[in-house]
């Protein structure tokens, strides 16, 4: 039998969930810098990219089929470069003064020039283009294919397709470790992390994640030799050891964790969730531990963070009826 709430009852529970919610993002030591729009239309928008030596913060506004250009200098928008099909990995590649995008509507892999800021090529991408990561020993350019269960790989001296390695899996995110000079790439149906020589293009092992279903996310930070991965099926982050690969830590209660960044200099990682939820680590010698979880604003799924001026952009959908990029700095 249905019982309704007593008004009292439901009035209790409202101001209980903004309490919770008010105290949560006060504990987020971030300092807010700005807010600016975007333009477009508040539809979804998916990975960023920076390129440090040209100012320029490259955002995949996924539901406008358009790359968003941001001045993190001057902080204004520069432009919005269209005709990218349901754009969603963006990643710059300074020294070729190129931008790669990942248009998933074409399934098409587009090369954009950075000084024109216009498109030059589109090449093949698979079946469901997404994340990509660049080898720059080889000159090669391995995208996620993430309905096609393979990496797709680019050679960007060509911008034509060279391979396709199957993987098994529906493909998360692709990351590039500069140690081991490898190609690792998230396959998250089958809880594991693909290692991928580039010379060869081959898979040359598997590393097994337990307890990581939907393990999309990942980051490498190479001066550590840890890899981080985000599990978008139940919420944890894993930690992971790139020499033994073995799981170090593991942590719960992200809430729908992303995309994920890291400041080398404050030793700080962030986690972006769907829920806009972020959490942020401290991870000094080794050592992981967690900061702070907190809302830092609506579907703040997304995160690029400047290592020389330390601040965050966070890329949010819908703000007061607009798209707006949040910027922030950590607190001391």
């Amino acid at each position: 039998m249905f019982v309704r709430p007593r008004a009292r009852d439901v009035i209790q529970t409202i101001v209980l969930f903004c309490v919770l919610a008010i105290a949560e993002a006060k504990a987020l030591p971030l300092t807010p810098v700005a807010d600016v729009p975007l333009g477009g239309h508040t539809t979804r928008l998916d990975y960023a990219s920076q390129d440090l030596g040209r100012h320029l913060l490259f955002v995949a506004h996924l539901g406008d089929s358009a790359v968003i250009v941001f001045d993190t200098q001057a902080q204004r928008l520069v432009t919005r470069i269209p005709n990218i099909s349901n754009v969603h990995g963006v990643l710059a590649i300074p020294e070729l003064g190129r931008l790669y995008a990942s248009a998933t509507g074409t399934n098409e892999v587009v090369a954009i020039d950075e000084n024109t800021l216009q498109i030059v090529a589109r090449m093949p991408g698979g079946v469901y283009p997404d994340g990509m990561a660049y080898a720059e020993e080889v000159h090669k350019l391995y995208v996620s294919d993430e309905h096609g269960n393979t990496d797709t790989v680019i050679d960007v001296n060509t911008n034509t397709r060279v391979a396709t390695i199957a993987l098994g899996g529906e493909v998360g995110n692709t990351q590039y470790d500069p140690v081991s000079k490898h190609i690792f790439s998230n396959v998250q149906t089958l809880g594991q992390l693909a290692e991928i020589d580039p010379t060869i293009d081959q898979v040359v092992a598997r590393i097994n994640l337990p307890g990581a279903p939907g393990n999309h996310g990942l980051l490498i930070e190479p001066q550590q030799r840890q890899a981080f991965v985000a599990c978008e099926g139940n919420d944890k982050l894993l930690v992971l050891d790139m020499t033994s690969k073995t799981i170090l830590a593991t942590f719960e209660d992200l809430r729908d964790p992303d995309v994920l960044a890291y400041d080398p200099g404050l030793q700080l990682l962030y986690v972006a969730g769907e829920s806009g939820v972020i959490s942020m680590f401290k991870v000094v010698r080794g050592k992981v531990s967690k900061v702070a979880t907190g809302f830092l604003g609506p579907n703040a799924h997304v995160v690029s963070v400047d290592p020389v001026t330390h601040l965050a952009y966070f890329p949010l959908m819908n703000l007061e009826g607009r798209t707006m990029l949040r910027i922030v700095r950590p607190v001391p």
